[in-house]
């Protein structure tokens, strides 16, 4: 018996804890558009939350993930397997031949290894805390949503783990400020993605990286959302020419299979020996096919040069239509992560978009963020465009109505 959309979601209310909110009922899905229960087309400009960096079922992957499925899963780290050395091999190329990897499963499990790394490190010498950034966002754990920089998500968890302090993003002299003896490390993303899609200055970047190495400081950066191609280079801070001691991936590695990693840099590489941090199934050969498959990928199809052409695409596309509309405050972003800031709550606009056939979602309250597949082509930035303009058409029309009630 085939589930309706209705039972589906009946089950799901029914058999799972209420601490999400979905919306639709999603079937199926090829590159970069899925298909509802009910059989409706959408073209996915959300990607999982930037998860899905090859799109749906992209054949690579899909036979990369079905073969190792049946040769080997997973052994623990106890033991050896081959793709893991591998992959980490693939990851510290990319990054600088003195670097070391680490592998677990999601977001929220590298950034709580980055957290580890650096009171490991600072230890000895009696310093433990870490600046992270208002309006951050660097996952759910305790430690993790301490690191967040909202109230938000911190809400109802107090007590916090302590060794957390916050500074103002973009502002160098913030930091500066709270900096204390007991200061291990500064930990930073790219964009603030969550935050609602706003990007570093290089100015702020280059700054941070002196800062720490005046003070001592490790730079940690989290690039779960933006690593791994979505601005055009492997590495967000690629793009800005700056190097961290270390940072986090997860999200668009996996393509769709979960796993995170931290990849860290000469003399902290070396500072987790055996017994300190571990994942039972972190690393495992099954994820690491899947992450092979996608770096394999993005290296063969020319995926990072897609990434910058079509981000900028889309980019002017979004800025021309901020123009028409005073609601807009913003267009912003970097490769293909942008966000579209209203004046307003963005709810009713994303529902709009979806009712035209756009996955985005609401992010901070008032901005649409934008996070397509890296395989998306000039076809499909245009015609998320014209939806949108669609949507922001309509958008427009209730603004003017309940201007003149």
């Amino acid at each position: 018996m085939t589930n309706t959309a209705e039972q589906i979601k009946q089950d799901h209310a029914r058999y799972l804890l209420p601490n999400y909110a979905p919306n639709l009922v999603f079937t199926r899905g090829a590159g970069s558009r899925l298909w509802d229960a009910d059989g409706k087309e959408y073209l996915d400009f959300l990607a999982g939350i930037a998860v899905m960096s090859l799109g749906h079922a992209h054949p690579a992957w899909v036979a990369a993930v079905r073969e190792q499925a049946g040769v080997l899963t997973h052994v623990s780290n106890l033991h050896y397997h081959p793709l893991q050395a591998e992959l980490a091999k693939a990851l510290v190329d990319k990054f600088r031949h003195d670097a070391k990897a680490f592998f677990c499963n999601s977001g929220a499990e590298a950034n709580e290894a980055l957290i580890k790394l650096a009171r490991k490190w600072g230890h000895d010498s009696g310093r433990f805390e870490i600046i992270s950034c208002c309006n951050s966002f660097h996952g759910r754990t305790l430690a993790t949503l301490t690191a967040t920089g909202q109230d938000k998500v911190q809400k109802g968890f107090e007590p916090l783990p302590t060794g957390f302090t916050y500074a103002e993003f973009n502002n160098l002299e913030s930091f500066r400020a709270k900096i204390t003896p007991r200061t291990v490390a500064v930990l930073v993303e790219a964009v603030q993605a969550e935050g609602g899609v706003i990007p570093a200055t290089r100015e702020f970047l280059h700054g941070l990286r002196a800062l720490c190495d005046e003070h001592n400081l490790l730079l940690l950066m989290d690039e779960v959302q933006v690593g791994v191609g979505r601005l055009g280079t492997w590495f967000g801070f690629q793009a800005y020419g700056v190097t961290p001691d270390a940072f986090s991936l997860a999200k668009g590695l996996g393509g769709g299979f979960p796993i995170g990693a931290m990849l860290a840099r000469a003399p902290v590489c070396d500072v987790l020996q055996p017994g300190t941090h571990g994942t039972t199934y972190g690393g495992n050969a099954l994820a690491c096919a899947a992450a092979l498959a996608v770096l394999r990928t993005i290296e063969h199809e020319g995926l990072l040069d897609r990434a910058a052409r079509m981000g900028g695409l889309f980019g002017t596309g979004l800025h021309d239509l901020a123009k028409r509309y005073s609601w807009i405050t913003a267009a912003r972003g970097l490769g293909l992560i942008w966000g579209l800031a209203l004046d307003r709550p963005a709810k009713a606009l994303e529902l709009l978009l979806i009712e035209e056939g756009l996955l985005t979602v609401a992010t901070s309250i008032n901005v649409i963020r934008f996070v397509p597949p890296l395989i998306i082509d000039e076809a499909d930035v245009r015609e998320a465009l014209d939806k949108l303009a669609r949507a922001c058409a309509r958008f427009d029309q209730t603004v003017r109505e309940g201007a003149s009630s």
